[in-house]
């Protein structure tokens, strides 16, 4: 018996949801893969003097379709959640072979939908397995996105280029930061527990508690909130500290960087805005926990500009030199107790 999850039924559900688009294969693309290595040469520079974190060598720039993308991070995925991957199975509360196909379901139709949306990616972990230095362009939602709104193709491509090559400074620059981040995510997927009475019970007095203090049983954690373990709650808490900053910083250096040398940064910042706050996709992102995800750009922004506000923006260095230094979901609402802690 097959004890793995089917991951090309994921992709094959995935692939249904991404679709395709008219831009994809033509010679647009190919001019925008032309352009895309210097045009991250040139963001790796400035963000390492805008950040002062130094980056060894260059990353490999690769230009993607949508399936492509999907098929990547599952192949991630499937490297990532290998030594787990019985124990999440056997947690989706039905037999075995039943959760197997509905973790590739979810999974499947989370990634179909985010390959509609992700204009670039830092990969971490590359689909073989291996440690990642890369990054993913997802050539048709960038060339859509340019003629949908008539942006400036060299700006727009130099603004996607400096958020994730601010991500690259973030995970290489701080030498510790890569094996800590991945170390929660294991912890994450292994403090999974095959309890379907427990979790059942759990869910009954989280509806009964929600109900009496009127307030949502689905927060912004998602689904992946409402069947987390104490353990997992406890772990989502630290990712979800460490992301707002990850994501704060990023999006303040590349709105730095951008507003000094590209005359559109405003109005590509407003728009990329819109779109992670588009109604239409709100549910969805509830229910999801990508929520959370979209919560991370405006809390962590909020942080980093409070506690350049009240130190400076060098007080941030504090934040890499040590995990213990890493801001808590807590702190980030409430910078002055971080700098107070670290300070």
């Amino acid at each position: 018996m097959n004890d793995e999850v089917p991951w090309p039924f994921a992709g094959r559900v995935a692939g249904l949801i991404a679709g395709s688009h008219p831009l994809a294969g033509t010679y647009h693309h190919d001019h925008l893969a032309s352009d895309l290595q210097s045009i991250v040469l040139r963001a790796n520079a400035l963000v390492t003097s805008e950040t002062g974190l130094t980056l060894p060598g260059d990353p490999d720039v690769v230009l993607v379709s949508r399936k492509e993308w999907v098929e990547r991070n599952i192949a991630s995925f499937r490297h990532i959640l290998a030594p787990a991957e019985q124990r999440l199975v056997e947690s989706s509360d039905i037999s075995a072979a039943v959760g197997r196909r509905m973790v590739a379901v979810e999974t499947g139709a989370l990634l179909g939908f985010l390959s509609r949306r992700v204009l670039g990616q830092y990969e971490l972990v590359l689909p073989t397995g291996d440690d990642g230095d890369s990054i993913a362009f997802v050539g048709s939602n960038i060339l859509a996105m340019e003629r949908a709104h008539q942006l400036r193709p060299a700006e727009f491509r130099m603004w996607i280029a400096l958020h994730e090559a601010a991500h690259r400074a973030q995970f290489l620059g701080v030498p510790w930061m890569r094996e800590h981040f991945l170390s929660l995510v294991e912890r994450m997927v292994s403090a999974a527990q095959p309890s379907p009475l427990g979790r059942a019970r759990s869910l009954v007095d989280r509806a009964v508690t929600a109900r009496r203090e009127r307030t949502g049983l689905i927060d912004e954690r998602g689904l992946m909130g409402l069947f987390a373990t104490p353990e997992q709650n406890e772990v989502l808490d630290e990712i979800q500290g460490l992301m707002c900053l990850l994501e704060g910083h990023g999006h303040v250096v590349m709105d730095r960087i951008g507003a000094r040398m590209l005359t559109s940064q405003r109005r590509m910042a407003a728009l990329l805005k819109a779109r992670r706050s588009d109604p239409r996709t709100a549910a969805f992102f509830r229910l999801t926990g990508l929520e959370m995800k979209v919560r991370q750009y405006e809390l962590g922004e909020k942080f980093v500009l409070a506690v350049e506000r009240e130190a400076g923006w060098s007080a941030l260095d504090r934040a890499w030199l040590t995990p213990d230094n890493l801001p808590t979901a807590s702190e980030i609402e409430e910078p002055l107790r971080w700098l107070a802690r670290t300070g």
